[in-house]
């Protein structure tokens, strides 16, 4: 019973620490963004989350384009080759030294990431006082 009362904050709490790793990530770009050679690293929230057990994949083969068994699934396009690893994002602009940062894109990304940081932090603390409300009876 306990495990059905915790479950979702298990799944805003794999959320929260995915959230930050992408914070990291993408403040590590925005940090090498003059960097010559580097490559811009980025990972797929949704199946990051997926591979940390905290959503069921119910909808895989359609959601991977697999319609029938016999079909190949499709390989996501952009970054990250395995889900939860940072994989490297696509360059959309050529940079003389080899630099594939795009500060528009990662700026972006990262005010989008911190605001769905905050909704799941705001997520979390409502659940606490519900539980909180509810096992005190007020």
């Amino acid at each position: 019973m306990l495990d059905k009362l915790t479950s979702t904050l298990n799944l805003h709490g794999n959320a929260l620490l995915l959230r930050s790793e992408r914070q990291r990530v993408i403040a590590s770009n925005i940090a090498n963004a003059d960097t010559p050679g580097y490559k811009a690293r980025d990972f797929r929230f949704s199946e990051a989350l997926k591979q940390a057990g905290a959503v069921p994949d119910e909808r895989a083969p359609a959601a991977r384009g697999v319609r029938s068994s016999g079909h190949i699934p499709l390989r996501p396009g952009g970054s990250g080759d395995q889900a939860g690893k940072p994989g490297y994002a696509l360059q959309t602009e050529p940079a003389l030294d080899d630099n594939s940062v795009n500060m528009d894109r990662e700026r972006a990304a990262f005010m989008d990431n911190a605001v769905r940081y905050e909704a799941t932090l705001r997520f979390i603390n409502y659940q606490s006082r519900t539980l909180q409300s509810a096992i005190t009876g007020q």
